[in-house]
Order: structure tokens, then sequence, then C-alpha cells
């Protein structure tokens, strides 16, 4: 594992314990998305963040946590998701690249950096919607009885 790897993966959780202080849950699931969606719509508007918003301050590292979610949200939920990473690349944060079983490239990061900057139209939600229904995944079937 690349030390960038163990940072998204940091990030991630981080992410997930600062929208539980808001009393916000987060559950690496793409229905989740829609709370990273509602949040956006709260802290940012035109590409900018509100000025006593949560955006307000750190705006690259909450997008750069906020894409690392998205990405381990779908390992989890796609399995055979990886991270490819190149640890050469001087923006190599904002270029991480996941791998879905299918071959298909996607970037995390680069998609929570669209939401911010264009708004609603970019929605992270619809984008992990469609992602979920590109030919050839298969999505993790957890049972409700399985709580590991």
């Amino acid at each position: 594992m690349t030390t960038l790897e163990k940072d998204i993966k940091q990030h991630a959780d981080w992410i997930v314990k600062a929208f539980a202080a808001d009393k916000l849950k987060l559950n690496y699931t793409i229905e989740s998305f829609k709370t990273l969606d509602n949040f956006f719509e709260q802290h940012a508007e035109n590409g900018a963040a509100n000025p006593n918003g949560r955006l307000a301050a750190n705006t690259g590292s909450i997008l750069f946590s906020i894409g690392a979610y998205m990405g381990e949200s779908f390992i989890q939920t796609l399995p055979g998701t990886v991270w490819l990473i190149d640890e050469k690349d001087t923006q190599a944060e904002i270029n991480a690249t996941l791998k879905l079983p299918n071959g298909e490239l996607i970037q995390p990061m680069q998609r929570a950096i669209k939401r911010f900057q264009n708004g609603a139209e970019d929605s992270i939600y619809a984008y992990g919607a469609v992602i979920l229904q590109s030919p050839g995944l298969v999505v993790a079937n957890k049972k409700w009885w399985k709580f590991w």
C-alpha cells in the first residue's frame, strides 16, 4: 500500500467522523452520496465556499477527504475496485484513480472538486448511481444480519 493510499483511507475515515459531529451519517454506500450533495448545497455556491460554512477553511483538504470517502465507498460497494496511484505525479492527490472491476477508470477527487465548482449539475449521488449501472459490475450484496 502506498503512502497516498494510507492517506486516502485516513481522510475517508476523518470525513465520516467530521460529518458525524454534525449529526450527518456517512456509511460507505453510494446512497450516502446524497448526504455529500446536501453538504455542498449548504456550504458552497457558484464555486465558492459560504463564508460561515464548513468549506470556508481548509477547502482543499475537505474536498480531498470527500473524494477519498467516495473512492473508499466504491471499493466497499464494488469488490475488486482498486486505487491506481502514481506517486511520482506532483498532483497525485487529485489525480488518484480507481480501477473498477470492469476496467473503467474514475477519479473521485476530481469529481468532488467539480461538485464544488459547478454545483448540483455535477451531483455526486448521480455520478455514483450511473457508475453502479456500468456494464460488467457486480455490487456487493451485504446481508442485513451481518454487521462485520
